[in-house]
């Protein structure tokens, strides 16, 4: 006998939700989810309602009866189905994994000590069916790897494992938006098309028309021939020549009325206007993309008229309203150009980005602490059921590791002091530790798996490896800039105290290599009543990898954008 089903959420009503109405089938018809049903198993006992899903399994144990197993998405379990041969003829059509059904009937609550299910649902009516044709479905009733589902993104949500993920993935994004509301931020919806470099790398994705508007030119070319050449452009000029000449002499002899000479200029400017004509038709229909004569790209024609990118950060924006208005934060998509191949990088991937107003290093650090909190209760609380299957086929400490870390006051050490820490490890690092590097992974995971047994903040790192905007500190060497790392994931979340001070901010850029014109508005902020503020950036697919206990994370993001990989 198999033990009972974890209990389900609870709901705050019998959820129901309008379904599709099949071509067969016009009228209304409100279906239940499963997680309702199975969450409140007594009070569904004898009662009629209608379920929609997909079959995970099913058989036939004769013409005359199918056992179908429907997940509808709403929940990790899934609910049996029982179909009658004189309810539906064909049951053949309905048992191949994968095929949708709509199915109405009366649910009945079952002896868990005699069958592995609590409640089943007997059908009297089969409302809508989409086919599956067994034979070429890429999703059978076998195991699948992760990696293998990456080369059907489009159908992995069908699975157990990626269904999971979607369902805490959208728990994680509600509990983000409850933790800042409840901590008094507005949130702020930063641009993605961005003309500034929050990060100073320089792998950024260019938005641009000129390649779109030079594959418009080589078309119209070949439609309808040659742009006007040099030579065209010479004879119209010649005809403004001998335009402006025959004004000039009819003006020097003194006999040409002035209707005569009105007529002549009328001309001399429809010449002028050819000219002008030629040359924009000339300069427009030149193949390729357009350069200066330094051979530099010309961004004129462009639709912003300057250089354009993805966005890599929100962070520079919702400065701008952070001190506006004290406490903000955005959530959103962000873009590296990084051709990296690992299991940590993305090309498309999401942050949450807070920014507070009068706030300091400690201030920031103890709003991440707070959030990363919050994140970890809130699954637990709320996701147990796909954390169980985590633990089941995944990771079996990821449920330790976000009580571990919901309930375990964090550990503060300076740079400095970790890699004292890491120097005088009983470990061989693969890449050396000194002073002044940019900390791997491998030695934040053994501050936190192995120094301290939980998540760690490492606070003011040398200001060579950290970003313009963060503060620097009294003794010039270091920057208000922290990392929380936690365990199995390393670094979770950045953050820093930002410089508030006009001439040092200046300078940093200066020193960075970067241009103060694109950054102007960013100084505005100092030069015009300059506040004291700090906020930090989380990677969302991140904080899912350290949920999950998954290894990569295109695995945690619906869609992956990776180099070579942009599918749908």
């Amino acid at each position: 006998m198999e033990a009972a089903p974890p209990a389900m959420p609870e709901l705050a009503d019998d959820t129901m939700i309008p379904s599709s109405r099949g071509e067969g089938d016009q009228r209304h018809h409100p279906r239940t989810l499963i997680r309702a049903i199975l969450g409140a198993i007594d009070a569904h006992d004898k009662k009629r309602v209608v379920v929609g899903g997909w079959v995970r399994t099913g058989r036939r144990s004769s013409s005359l009866l199918a056992f179908l197993e429907l997940n509808d998405g709403s929940c990790q379990q899934n609910l049996q189905a029982v179909v009658k041969g004189q309810v539906y003829g064909d049951l053949r059509r309905l048992t191949p994994t994968g095929t949708s059904v709509l199915l109405e009937g009366v649910l009945e609550k079952l002896d868990g000590a005699k069958y592995k299910q609590l409640i089943e649902l007997q059908v009297e009516r089969v409302i809508d069916v989409g086919e599956v044709d067994a034979r070429v479905y890429p999703l059978p009733k076998t195991k699948h790897t992760l990696e293998g589902l990456r080369d059907i993104p489009h159908l992995r949500p069908r699975t157990d494992t990626i269904a999971a993920v979607a369902r805490i993935r959208s728990e994680l994004a509600f509990a983000t938006h409850s933790f800042f509301r409840d901590e008094g931020f507005l949130h702020v919806h930063t641009p993605i098309i961005s003309t500034s470099d929050c990060k100073g790398a320089g792998e950024m994705f260019q938005v641009t028309t000129l390649f779109s508007q030079a594959d418009k030119v080589e078309k119209e070319l070949k439609e309808n021939g040659a742009a006007p050449s040099e030579a065209d452009i010479e004879a119209a000029k010649l005809v403004v020549r001998e335009k402006g000449d025959a004004i000039a002499r009819l003006k020097a002899a003194k006999v040409a009325g002035k209707q005569q000479i009105s007529a002549a200029v009328l001309e001399l400017e429809k010449a002028k206007e050819n000219v002008s004509s030629l040359e924009a038709e000339r300069l427009r229909l030149r193949p390729g993309i357009p350069r200066k004569d330094d051979g530099t790209i010309s961004f004129e024609n462009d639709l912003f008229k300057r250089p354009a990118y993805l966005t890599v950060s929100g962070q520079l924006q919702a400065e701008t309203y952070a001190c506006a208005l004290g406490r903000v934060y955005t959530f959103g998509p962000t873009f590296r150009a990084e051709k990296s191949h690992t299991s940590r990088h993305l090309a498309e991937f999401w942050m949450v980005e807070p920014e507070m107003a009068f706030a300091d290093l400690q201030d920031d650090m103890d709003c991440a602490e707070r959030y990363v909190k919050h994140l970890c209760r809130w699954i637990l609380d709320h996701c147990r059921e796909d954390m169980e299957f985590m633990v089941n086929h995944h990771d079996r400490t990821a449920i330790e590791r976000l009580e571990l870390v919901s309930e375990t006051p964090f550990k503060r050490i300076s740079y400095t002091k970790a890699v004292e820490i890491l120097e005088n490890a009983d470990k061989e690092f693969e890449n050396k530790v000194q002073w002044g590097i940019d900390l791997a992974s491998e030695h934040e995971r053994y501050l936190t798996d192995v120094v301290f047994e939980k998540p760690v903040i490492v606070y003011d790192y040398p200001k060579e490896i950290k970003a313009f905007y963060m503060r620097i500190n009294d003794d010039q060497r270091t920057v208000a800039a922290m990392d929380v790392l936690v365990p199995k994931v390393g670094e979770l979340i950045g953050g820093s105290q930002r410089e508030e001070r006009l001439d040092i901010l200046k300078q940093r850029l200066i020193d960075g290599g970067l241009a103060l014109g694109p950054y102007e508005w960013y100084l505005d902020l100092r030069r015009f009543a300059t506040v004291k503020h700090s906020g930090f950036g989380m990677g969302f697919e991140r904080m899912l990898l350290f949920a999950t206990g998954l290894d990569n994370i295109r695995d945690v993001i619906p869609f992956p954008r990776c180099p070579g990989k942009a599918d749908l």
